[in-house]
């Protein structure tokens, strides 16, 4: 069965490009893309090493890059693809930018919001889990596994 270049499955495979390029650079490899109308309007990965800030998530990038791209703090009409579970941190940022949808590939078993509360994003807002999660956990699991070499 062929992939619909509109599916879930093809935009989180450019969210795991993202990641690689995180990898690449040493950082966590997280990546994300946000996409509107089915078109990818921002692409982004953690940059906490990179930018010394412990507040650069691969989402927290690609919200600001959406909005500048849009001029709109709003991302209703977005949908988020992100290939970790976001944190609390960017699970409020999600909330407050009201994107209309997320999906995630790995859950985040120590730090990810539905941990917390799930009731942390905007009320609208949908949430698919678990995409390409064997992809996007594995990549994580090589980052550390090198780490501790």
């Amino acid at each position: 069965m062929k992939l619909s270049i509109f599916s879930d499955e093809s935009f989180m495979k450019e969210a795991l490009k993202e990641a690689q390029k995180a990898f690449e650079k040493n950082e966590v490899p997280i990546g994300a893309v946000i996409v509107s109308n089915n078109k990818i309007i921002a692409r982004a990965h953690n940059l906490c090493e990179t930018l010394n800030d412990a507040t650069a998530h691969a989402e927290m990038q690609a919200i600001t890059s959406a909005s500048n791209f849009l001029g709109s703090k709003y991302l209703n009409e977005c949908t988020l693809y992100v290939t970790l579970e976001p944190c609390t941190m960017c699970a409020s940022a999600i909330a407050w930018s009201q994107i209309g949808k997320i999906v995630y590939g790995a859950d985040d078993d120590k730090k990810g919001f539905t941990k917390i509360s799930k009731n942390l994003l905007h009320p609208k807002t949908e949430v698919v889990s678990g995409v390409l999660e064997k992809d996007c956990s594995e990549i994580l699991i090589n980052f550390f596994r090198k780490k501790r070499v």
